[in-house]
């Protein structure tokens, strides 16, 4: 019997937990570059990229030459028991890449949520202090922690309790949403007045770019002055470049645009091109204030992962992706304003690099949560997948692999443009 995404379906939902959503109904088959074939035999441009995954696209053949070198050596050891030259070179490469003027040590994980958590054990052990401060909208994860730290509710911490203490929420700059860079600070001050002092708080964490949250970018000057809040108080400012991070933005590291510094790097997502493989980077003082044991895991850095890494850094390198990164940014960005110019709906476009996203509206000014999914369920009709985020559900984001052709770039503009023109 052939198997079809329908039958598929009917399996996944006796079988997984309803906790697990899908936004697709779909089931890959096999993937190529920015190609994906589901079970059926159907194909479909991906401008999803595995949630900002595939950077380096499905199955780049340098990444897998790497993956299969390693297999043939060894796939786990534990690094805590029998050591591996991939994990320290890769630790070498990304202190050499994060942004800082000062010394570097990296610490190897699994997940992004791993990655988080650990900063936040770090930033706690450097400070002795507690508290984190976090921002509206922003994504982190799903361990209970940075469940805590993520600015929605629903669905990631639906009845679920009250998460950890300690975690203080300020505004992130939104100003489509009435939020000014004035008002996201003048928040952080409200936190030292009302919730908190300076002296209890061990780390701001944010993201350069939000995910989740909506693709909306902090500028340099809004940087400057959290850079300047953190010195001024002894707090560390930390990076979640899970999403942003291995040149979505058109720099391998947001933060190079942002003109300061953070003093910790969270990583993960593409780093390692579809291998699981995430990260904490930053002041090697700072790292090293954990003892012995009081970091790592089973898995974390895995030979694999890390040679994965390795290659993609390469890639990146030989193949110039960040120039690449920029063009599509621009590519695509330049495609999202002549729809805009056409349908009043769009009622922002933005992005980083290829990090691209659009804002829907109705006419009369809400968020259009409703045409965004009626949106993406037609684009997968035509063949294309896409993703939607944002705290109100309205906003289209674009994650296309940078590995992409103009072709498939253009030819997923086309249909998501078509899909614009057909809904009322």
């Amino acid at each position: 019997m052939n198997k079809t995404n329908e039958s598929l379906m009917q399996r996944r939902h006796a079988a997984v937990a309803r906790g697990v959503g899908q936004i697709h109904p779909i089931f890959a088959q096999r993937a190529e570059n920015a190609t994906v074939w589901d079970v059926e035999g159907r194909q479909y441009i991906d401008f999803a990229g595995g949630i900002a995954v595939l950077n380096t696209g499905h199955r780049h053949p340098k990444v897998m030459d790497a993956v299969r070198r390693q297999l043939d050596q060894f796939t786990h050891t534990c690094f805590q028991v029998l050591a591996y030259e991939p994990y320290v070179e890769l630790c070498e490469r990304l202190n050499a890449m994060v942004p800082g003027d000062f010394e570097k040590k990296t610490l190897l994980v699994t997940t992004g949520s791993e990655a988080v958590e650990n900063a936040v054990k770090i930033a706690r052990a450097a400070t002795g202090r507690a508290g984190v401060i976090c921002f509206t909208g922003g994504y982190h994860g799903r361990t209970m922690m940075t469940l805590s730290m993520t600015g929605k509710v629903n669905p990631y911490a639906a009845g679920m309790g009250l998460m950890p203490g300690g975690v203080y929420r300020a505004q992130y700059p939104c100003p489509i949403h009435g939020v000014s860079e004035d008002d996201s600070i003048a928040s952080i001050e409200r936190v030292f007045k009302n919730d908190a002092e300076p002296r209890d708080i061990a780390a701001i964490v944010i993201e350069p770019v939000q995910g989740e949250g909506g693709f909306y970018a902090a500028s340099p000057a809004f940087m400057q002055r959290l850079r300047e809040l953190c010195d001024l108080h002894g707090i560390l400012l930390v990076a979640d470049e899970v999403q942003t991070g291995a040149g979505r933005t058109g720099t391998f590291f947001a933060m190079e645009q942002m003109g300061v510094a953070p003093d910790l790097t969270t990583f993960a997502k593409s780093i390692a091109g579809g291998f699981p493989v995430a990260g904490v980077c930053g002041r090697a003082e700072v790292m090293d204030a954990i003892a012995p044991g009081g970091l790592g895991g089973t898995y974390a850095g895995n030979p694999l992962a890390c040679a994965a890494a390795l290659a993609v850094i390469d890639v990146f390198e030989e193949e110039n992706l960040l120039a690449r990164s920029r063009k599509i940014g621009e590519l695509i960005s330049g495609r999202l304003s002549e729809i805009a110019s056409e349908d009043k709906r769009i009622a922002d476009v933005r992005g980083l690099g290829a990090m691209v996203a659009c804002e829907l509206f109705t006419n009369d000014g809400h968020p259009h949560a409703e045409l965004t999914a009626r949106i993406v369920a037609a684009a997968r009709e035509k063949g294309l997948i896409l993703l939607s985020c944002g705290q109100y559900g309205n906003v289209i984001r674009i994650l296309v692999p940078l590995t992409a052709t103009d072709v498939e770039v253009q030819q997923g503009m086309d249909i998501l443009s078509a899909c614009f023109r057909e809904q009322d």
